[in-house]
């Protein structure tokens, strides 16, 4: 499955002009309040019909103002969850889900009641009413509606912004699960990178109704010239890599391209593949091997490009074999470490450096 997205409109102070493509996965449109991002859901879900424009899933165009295509929104067969859950109060767990049922076309190959009901841990509710549930149990319920209802396409705008954070720690791995079990595409408005880290497949980031970065998410989040953009103190890159071992010390073992990455002991079993987020200001970098240190991770890196910023600091981009990092440094130790895009150097990771929370699927 794959979304072409092209909105170009006109607000009273505001001028919205966005265009991207996106794969299957989670593609997350992220930004600064104001940036743009619930104007570009909206005219894909036909809340918003937009001066110009085109929007075409998985080749099926539902609209295209030069052709005077604009697919009713009812039609469109869009699920859209919004930041709070919007259940039906006076219905169970169970007519909640059954009534986003009646919207799927007879002939689409909808997933299953009990399908669903697994995928989000929903069963143990069915006979509660919205009132009795969490806010994270009231959001997946709310996911599972929009599922039943068969759609081409899921929009989700900031769904765990309401929620604090260990509800908001309940909910993603099941979004994580949405994201690898099923074939629906995902569009996702948020404004955390940490969500960003643990979700997106695709990356699209916007300011001022533009888009300033589109890509895959790994890459984007790696490169420095991302940083003025998504900010200095969120910058950091994801990695993937496979659980390999859990020690008796408390410690998890992850094996990656170039080598081994230690962590406290991680939720996952022995195999599973997992992606884990670096903050740019967690990583060390040394021109030779250090010894003697406490730090456990002592990657081998090349520097790949340096962006210096507008104060004493720079962003350096790393790559350790087919992955990418990204470090953010002085730029008295970029002079002071002869850094250059080619120099091999190693960068150094304290394994109590990366939260539990920066560990997903």
């Amino acid at each position: 499955m794959s979304l072409d997205v092209s909105v170009q409109h006109r607000f009273d102070d505001f001028a919205l002009d966005v265009s991207f493509e996106a794969p299957a996965g989670i593609t997350v449109l992220f930004g600064r309040s104001g940036s743009g991002k619930t104007s570009v859901v909206n005219a894909v879900a036909g809340l918003l019909t937009p001066a110009a424009g085109r929007v075409a899933i998985d080749g099926t165009v539902l609209l295209d103002t030069a052709r005077g295509i604009d697919i009713a929104r009812h039609k469109r067969r869009i699920g859209y969850v919004f930041q709070d859950a919007r259940l039906f109060p006076h219905l169970s767990v169970r007519q909640n889900l059954t009534f986003g049922q009646r919207f799927a076309p007879k002939d689409a190959t909808a997933a299953s009641f009990e399908k669903v009901v697994q995928l989000l841990g929903i069963g143990d509710f069915l006979a509660r009413r919205p009132g009795a549930l969490s806010g994270g149990e009231k959001q997946r319920v709310a996911i599972g509606r929009a599922l039943l209802s068969s759609p081409r396409l899921l929009l989700m705008d900031e769904p765990l912004a309401a929620l604090d954070d260990a509800r908001k720690a309940e909910i993603i791995p099941y979004l994580e699960r949405l994201r690898d079990e099923t074939r629906v595409p995902i569009l996702y408005v948020s404004h955390a990178v940490s969500e960003v880290a643990r979700l997106a497949t695709t990356l699209v980031v916007l300011e001022q109704g533009k888009v300033m970065r589109s890509g895959p998410a790994t890459q984007i989040l790696a490169d420095p010239a991302s940083v003025p953009v998504l900010g200095t103190r969120a910058a950091g890159a994801v990695i993937a890599g496979r659980l390999v071992r859990h020690d008796p010390d408390g410690l998890s073992v992850l094996e990656f391209g170039v080598g081994e990455l230690i962590l406290p002991r991680i939720g996952a079993s022995v195999g599973d593949v997992v992606r884990v987020r670096i903050e740019a200001s967690d990583i060390i970098l040394a021109r030779d091997r250090p010894v003697g240190i406490s730090a456990l991770n002592i990657l081998p890196v090349t520097v790949t490009t340096i962006q210096p910023g507008a104060g004493p600091g720079a962003a350096v981009g790393l790559r350790a074999g087919n992955d990418l990092l990204l470090a953010r440094v002085t730029r008295r130790s970029v002079t002071a470490l002869g850094l250059a895009p080619g120099v091999a150097c190693f960068a150094i990771v304290k394994s109590t450096s990366v939260a539990q929370g920066d560990v997903g699927s």
